[in-house]
């Protein structure tokens, strides 16, 4: 039996990207995407808006870091993973798209796109890369 397990998302930069690198030397990029949704409210007929927070994580793509900054509009593809770490004796679950391949869209988020708006949008390929478990807790974001 086949399955699927593959996220495709076009969102806003929350911050900038970080990079750290594991005690193996392998980079491990993290960033998160904002995506929104807005629906009209039948009921009111008021326009709704709800945004989603989503962490992603780039194995070995340090150099695309410098580009991912806060507002700029990405393509992301990958897929989503769950892991678990303990914190002050207390297991927590995180959920991360393991990105595959990112596109920079060229929008910075206030409605302006940069030269890569006209022309063909940058494509940063993420190789997938060493498992989660062997960064520190010191870097889980939460």
């Amino acid at each position: 039996m086949r399955s699927v397990n593959k996220v495709i998302l076009v969102g806003h930069i929350g911050k900038d990207a970080e990079t750290k690198f594991t005690p193996g030397g392998v980079g491990r990029t993290t960033f998160s995407i904002a995506t929104s949704r807005r629906w009209k409210d039948k009921q009111t007929n008021e326009w709704k808006e709800e945004t989603d927070w989503h962490n992603v994580v780039a194995w070995r793509s340090e150099n695309v870091a410098n580009y991912l900054t806060k507002g700029k509009q990405v393509y992301i593809e990958g897929r989503l993973q769950t892991r678990s770490y303990e914190k002050n004796g207390e297991k927590r679950y995180v959920t991360e798209v393991v990105c595959d391949d990112v596109i920079l869209l060229g929008g910075n988020g206030n409605g302006e796109g940069g030269r890569q708006a006209a022309t063909e949008p940058s494509r940063a390929p993420a190789s997938q890369g060493a498992p989660v478990t062997a960064v520190d807790d010191d870097d889980v974001p939460f």
